[in-house]
């Protein structure tokens, strides 16, 4: 009886996936794929939010939304991103697809590069979750938090030209010319540890105010989590925040 049951409770609970979304890309690195301390506001509550988990399987959304390094994720911004969305616009149910990779550099994000850490190709298997997404809905929106892994001598210097050219391949490979993209800036705290890091986030800007439907948000004022390098909790979700108000800001309701 009580496999018939569970066996019941999950059927139905896979019927009531909603047919079509709005859909949104999460990716970058860790700040993206969030390593906040999961709690009571973490688990899912709203029927019109939902996420592409690990079996590429639709679920409502619920932290952590990432899979990317299981021991350590936790909360970033994608949750209260959608939260915002869905609030502003309830007519249609949200869908977030969760790409980001922990500790990659923007040469990961190459077509059949395998991120050593992880052993995520992550451009290749982002392709494959969006193309399993898209059968219930449209991208309309893309964010993006990386770079630390690029605030280095060496790579800051080529930063922009590789952000550019990794832009130019998403928008065309997915049909995304119109689609906002907007770019998170690397914590306050982080600049401080890494001064290089300066010279990414102008990257960011001077990337942005040069290309049509692509904007930046500041994570100035956010606090970590005590490691100088990742958000915590609230400020992943206040992250997630400005992403949201950005996004709405900048996109036509349809």
């Amino acid at each position: 009886m009580l496999l018939t049951s569970v066996f019941f409770s999950s059927h139905i609970f896979a019927q009531n996936v909603p047919a079509k979304m709005d859909l949104y890309l999460l990716i970058g690195q860790s700040n993206m794929a969030g390593r906040g301390k999961v709690d009571s506001l973490s688990i899912p509550k709203n029927p019109e939010i939902w996420f592409l988990d690990r079996n590429v399987e639709w679920k409502m959304a619920a932290d952590p939304l990432h899979f990317d390094k299981p021991a350590v994720v936790g909360v970033g911004p994608g949750l209260a991103f959608a939260q915002e969305i869905a609030a502003r616009r309830p007519e249609m149910p949200v869908g977030l697809i969760p790409c980001a990779v922990g500790g990659s550099s923007i040469d990961d994000w190459q077509p059949g590069v395998r991120h050593a850490q992880t052993g995520i190709y992550a451009w290749d298997e982002m392709l494959e979750r969006v193309k399993a997404a898209m059968k219930n809905g449209k991208i309309k929106g893309v964010i993006w938090h990386q770079g630390e892994s690029d605030s280095t001598p060496e790579k800051k210097k080529e930063y922009e030209a590789k952000l550019e050219a990794f832009f130019k391949r998403l928008r065309s490979e997915l049909d995304l010319k119109k689609t906002p993209i907007i770019l998170g800036t690397i914590g306050d705290f982080y600049v401080a540890k890494h001064p290089d890091a300066v010279e990414i986030n102008k990257a960011m800007h001077h990337y942005a105010a040069s290309h049509k439907n692509t904007y930046v948000i500041s994570s100035t004022g956010l606090t970590d989590m005590g490691d100088e390098t990742h958000f915590d909790t609230a400020s992943a979700r206040e992250l997630g925040r400005r992403y949201a108000s950005k996004y709405l800001s900048v996109s036509k309701k349809k």
